[in-house]
């Protein structure tokens, strides 16, 4: 009788938080489907993800987690991504190729599948050359991944030069049935300084070559969200939104440990009442920005739940209002980090302030909850205009003359949002599509159960 083949699969995501937590939740899925999975981080991150772990977490025991360098000092600033990016792509190769090699020959389950994160190229390329299935996981909106197959294109038409730069701010369109893209919203050219653009968008243009002879492309996303894209671009496979709530499981993957006593709070919250606000891992704020933000909040009169970073602002110890942590004890609480999709999920949240990272926006949506948006940098600013102008389910806020978004804004931002039904039942109905669309017999599950079988061929 012939043996079932247990498939031993590799997974490496970009070391950051929103690349990390979809190729966890992957690899979960992978082994409830019967693959033997190694996680590969770098060390870094590997320590971080293993320190927020839950102490009742059984994520070690299930998956292999092993971790590589990142070429770079432990006194290195990892939130400069230009230098974060060029070192790991430098070191990644030789690194990587000598991992397999360890593992394949010490273990009888040899390494015959790759799935790398689309912007390690390095890596499909590493598993190209030793004859091992490879496979680029696009982690964001795959309208954003359309942009990188587009490079070449938008450089002939003369609409970005040769280092990504816009010639001029204009609005393109790749089909008519795909959303809008304002170029100046190109998500490499949407960051602080412009050597850090240009690094991105050097790395696009790297990894363009080893994404496209992948030998699967998967995305984090489904084809009720981006039918348009999805059709336009054949070769994407919506396989997501991969949220562990859909497998009513815990998320693994944090840099921080979340707050244990955020749920117990929204249970003593009315339903539908809540101000969620959360701008995920890298969003950073002066001084002046985040007393406007806290006042917004407190002129709501509203419950809110604010996740604050120790590292959201220089020096978090004075970073409140004078009394504003008195005056607003009874209905604000704020935590380091929180258990995102499982406070999306309460009944007593109506509302997500939000960074648009891809993650957030489709744990918001698969929870049916409507978005102010607030993004920071990269894709961010594309899923606001995602959210605001194309699915209609989230209102964006305007910055005064000084660059500043004012506590007036975010008090009538807010009243506007909640005082319109419309965008709720929008993101209601686009809520139940999507759980649909992960659910047996729905496009996300089917091409999924598709891939696993080609996994295991």
């Amino acid at each position: 009788m012939k043996r079932m083949k247990s498939p031993h699969v590799m997974l490496i995501p970009y070391p950051a938080q929103g690349h990390v937590i979809p190729l966890m939740e992957l690899a979960v899925r992978l082994v409830n489907y019967g693959c033997k999975v190694t996680f590969v981080n770098t060390e870094f991150i590997h320590e971080r993800v293993i320190k927020a772990l839950p102490e009742t977490d059984n994520i070690q025991e299930i998956i292999q987690m092993v971790s590589i360098p990142d070429g770079l000092e432990s006194s290195d600033d990892r939130s400069d991504i230009g230098k974060q990016t060029e070192s790991i792509f430098a070191v990644m190769p030789g690194e990587l190729m000598a991992l397999i090699e360890q593992i394949n020959g010490s273990e009888s389950d040899k390494i015959t599948c790759l799935i790398a994160d689309a912007t390690m190229g390095c890596a499909l390329e590493v598993a190209e050359k030793m004859g091992i299935k490879n496979v680029a996981f696009w982690p964001a909106a795959a309208t954003q991944f359309a942009q990188l197959f587009k490079i070449p294109k938008l450089i002939d038409n003369g609409i970005i030069d040769s280092d990504g730069i816009p010639m001029q701010n204009q609005i393109i369109q790749f089909s008519p049935a795909m959303p809008i893209i304002k170029t100046m919203e190109l998500s490499w050219n949407c960051f602080n300084d412009e050597l850090t653009a240009k690094i991105i968008f050097k790395l696009m243009v790297q990894i363009l070559n080893p994404v496209k002879s992948a030998d699967r492309i998967i995305c984090n996303s489904s084809s009720w969200l981006e039918s348009g894209t999805f059709a336009s671009f054949p070769d994407f496979i919506p396989i997501g939104p991969l949220l562990a709530s859909y497998r009513h499981g815990k998320s693994a993957g944090n840099f921080w440990k979340e707050d244990s006593g955020s749920l117990a709070w929204l249970d003593q919250q009315p339903p539908n009442s809540v101000i969620y606000v959360a701008f995920g891992s890298f969003t950073i704020f002066d001084q002046n920005q985040f007393e406007e933000l806290a006042i917004g909040l407190e002129l709501t009169n509203r419950p809110f739940l604010w996740v604050v970073r120790e590292n959201i602002i220089e020096d978090i110890s004075n970073a409140y209002p004078m009394g504003f942590n008195e005056r607003v004890h009874r209905r604000g609480r704020m935590v380091s980090w929180a258990p995102q999709q499982k406070v999306l999920s309460h009944p007593s949240v109506a509302c997500f302030i939000s960074h648009c990272g891809w993650n957030s926006t489709i744990e918001g949506i698969s929870n049916g909850i409507p978005f102010l948006c607030w993004p920071y940098f990269a894709d961010q600013l594309f899923n606001r205009s995602y959210i605001c102008d194309y699915l209609k389910i989230g209102l964006g806020f305007n910055k005064d003359d000084s660059g500043i978004i004012r506590r007036e804004e975010i008090k009538n931002k807010l009243e506007q949002l909640l005082s319109d039904g419309r965008f709720k039942e929008r993101v209601l109905d686009l809520q139940t599509k999507i759980q649909n669309s992960v659910r047996e017999g729905g496009s996300s599950y089917e091409n999924f159960i598709d891939f696993v079988a080609w996994i295991k061929d």
